[in-house]
């Protein structure tokens, strides 16, 4: 077990930890919940630093880190509607892109090719993460609405993204008798 990996795991394990500190109302609880979320997230771009710099990729790496990604992000995200912090469809959008572009590799990936994470999709989660984070602390810190443009930029982005892998790639998809 490398570090990339121990650090992939490590963010699987800090999904539950965070959901945790999510229910409970205690003060401060937010910037807890934020400041575990911080953690977690920055082992994703840690993890693949290290892995590429140290030549450590492996396919425990290639598969269980885009879905610790996932499930940080849909954790995280499912939280805020039990929180009442965004409505439904913006964690259906966000997910359910998810689900359409991991289908997409999985067609791929069945003809013998990689749809490699793209600059947008890096954009795209960069700006999902920005604003959990900022739907998470306190609205007398970020602002009434600062957290909602944020979200925004991330729905625009997730489904830019979303779209934009779809297009690269619909050859693949129309092999398949689409």
């Amino acid at each position: 077990m490398n570090l990339p990996n121990k650090l992939t795991l490590a963010r699987i394990f800090l999904i539950p930890i965070f959901l945790f500190i999510t229910s409970l109302k205690v003060p401060y609880g937010e910037f807890l919940a934020a400041a575990v979320f911080i953690i977690a997230a920055s082992t994703d771009g840690l993890d693949g630093y290290f892995a590429r710099k140290n030549k450590m990729i492996t396919r425990f790496g290639k598969i269980m880190d885009p879905l610790a990604d996932k499930l940080l992000i849909t954790a995280a995200l499912i939280s805020l509607v039990g929180l009442q912090k965004i409505p439904a469809w913006v964690a259906v959008v966000i997910i359910g892109r998810e689900f359409a572009v991991s289908g997409l590799r999985t067609i791929a990936a069945a003809e013998g090719n990689v749809i490699s994470a793209s600059k947008l999709g890096k954009y795209k989660t960069v700006s999902q993460i920005i604003a959990i984070i900022a739907m998470f602390l306190p609205e007398k810190i970020v602002g009434v609405y600062l957290g909602q443009f944020l979200m925004a930029v991330a729905v625009v982005f997730t489904i830019w993204s979303g779209i934009d892998y779809y297009v690269k790639n619909w050859h693949i998809v129309k092999k398949d008798g689409i």
